[in-house]
């Protein structure tokens, strides 16, 4: 038996609102990413409004609150990355030929929700929208590569937060599963493996890069998750009443950590981090109910849910077939002093571990990470793992040859193949490994294209000038590799 089981799924992921483009077109509506300005690594990226008295006005992406009156709006001199992506809308038949040039046997993307529903709240769904993606799902199965869709990734339309108050409103649910309901009606021959949320836990990492944010400023996101619970949950039972064939995954941000102390109290503060980061949204959507600490979250956060009985039995019956996350680094938790943080674009990690080297964007390289978290997460939800976002986001230069010579993203994911090999041995059921970015598209943190995690370059700056013509890097000729011989080979030269 090899590292690897056969039939396991190689590939690559994306999300729509960072490669699509097509903002304005297809009958598609505004998400909030249409509104957000690019950023740099240590500058912000910000989402801009049009005041009442016609001013300008700009909040940090993440957080702040709309003045009164103030509507969202695209100013003609600011730049709005994802307006553009990569322009899979209009490359997609390119782009997939090679995805399956290297091998993929399974494709994670997302589909916007605003081209499907421009608004939400419309009764029937938008035909160009939907004919769109059963032209890219065409397309993937022409190769053989498995759809693994995420139904809501970072673009909600516009609306559920100017018309509706956003995910705090219980309605939002109900607009969310029929959403989710007419993709599986649609797409029902198209696509086996879903997932509902990407990554869910999101909404309270707010606790972590901001510990000292104000409790009214945290408090709603516990609303918003358990709307979100009860919507994926109502989804995963639709999908099992109605087509059996299919499988619903949760996604969540792989946040493992570890004490940077041996101290008691540094062992004590990281597990209460697990607990906030991961298996607060992992348990309800994996175990069908709320962990035994999350009534200490919510007294020491002042929560009180929303919630009524029938919502509790939507989780227990709704829970998931499979666990994926997204995993690129790690984090240490400590109540001492410490030096320098790590971390940067748009967010903090902590402490920085002296047995890990890091990144220009301050993100660490641990691969023993990735093995040890794939093992807690087996243990505690025994049903099978999929890691659908890794890579390395670095500063590609295109030589005097043409190619990117990318051996430092090479050296990267080795090390976490080589780590996931590792915990397949150990008795984890590990069926999937989408890289992310698999070609270069825009960053959700810093809105950047210099940070590049593809295999395939795209021939496009931050300032959005190039020809997007698409070329193959190093990696393109190692990951074909590494597919072909199904991870047992991750060598290079």
């Amino acid at each position: 038996m090899g590292r690897f089981p056969e039939g396991f799924f190689w590939g690559g992921a994306t999300a729509a609102n960072q490669l699509e483009g097509g903002w304005n077109i297809g009958g598609r509506g505004l998400a909030k990413t249409d509104v957000t300005t690019g950023g740099t690594a240590t500058t912000p990226r910000f989402v801009t409004y049009l005041n009442e008295d016609g001013t300008k006005g700009k909040l940090p992406q993440f957080g702040g609150v709309l003045p009164k009156g103030a509507k969202y709006h695209i100013f003609e001199d600011e730049l709005y990355p994802n307006h553009v992506g990569n322009d899979f809308y209009h490359h997609y038949k390119e782009d997939i030929a090679l995805f399956a040039e290297m091998g993929f046997k399974m494709f994670r993307m997302s589909i916007a929700w605003p081209r499907i529903y421009p608004n939400a709240i419309e009764e029937k769904p938008n035909e160009e929208g939907l004919k769109f993606y059963h032209d890219v799902f065409n397309e993937l199965h022409k190769y053989n590569i498995e759809p693994l869709v995420t139904i809501s990734h970072y673009d909600d339309p516009l609306y559920i937060e100017t018309g509706l108050g956003g995910w705090q409103n219980r309605e939002v649910i109900d607009h969310y599963v029929k959403y989710a309901k007419t993709l599986m009606d649609e797409y029902k021959d198209d696509v086996k493996y879903w997932l509902t949320f990407n990554e869910i836990n999101c909404l309270l990492m707010m606790k972590m890069f901001a510990p000292n944010a104000p409790k009214e400023m945290i408090r709603p996101a516990y609303q918003q998750l358990h709307n979100q619970f009860v919507a994926s949950a109502k989804t995963v039972e639709y999908a099992h009443e109605n087509y059996p064939n299919m499988k619903v995954g949760c996604m969540l941000a792989g946040m493992a950590s570890y004490p940077w102390t041996c101290d008691p109290k540094d062992i004590l503060l990281n597990q209460f981090s697990m607990q906030e980061g991961i298996y607060y949204c992992g348990d309800v959507q994996a175990l069908g109910e709320y962990g035994y600490y999350a009534k200490r979250m919510w007294q020491e956060d002042g929560v009180v849910l929303d919630a009524t009985p029938e919502d509790f039995e939507h989780l227990k019956n709704g829970k998931v077939d499979f666990f994926s996350f997204s995993y690129y680094n790690t984090s240490c938790n400590t109540t001492h002093d410490f030096g320098e943080y790590a971390g940067s674009g748009n967010m903090t990690l902590g402490a920085k571990n002296p047995y890990l080297q890091y990144s220009e964007w301050g993100w660490s390289t641990d691969p023993s990470g990735l093995r040890w978290l794939l093992g807690e997460l087996y243990a505690r939800y025994k049903m099978p793992l999929m890691v659908v976002e890794n890579g390395l986001g670095a500063i590609d230069k295109v030589e005097e040859d043409g190619m990117v010579h990318d051996t430092y993203r090479i050296d990267y994911m080795a090390q976490h193949i080589d780590a996931m090999a590792d915990a397949i041995n150990d008795g984890v059921d590990l069926i999937a490994y989408t890289s992310w970015g698999c070609i270069d598209l825009v960053s959700a943190g810093t809105g950047e294209m210099r940070k590049r995690y593809g295999f395939i370059y795209v021939d496009l700056d931050d300032e959005l000038k190039g020809s997007l013509a698409r070329s193959r890097k190093e990696s393109f000729f190692w990951y074909k590799k590494v597919i072909e011989t199904n991870g047992e080979d991750v060598s290079w030269k």
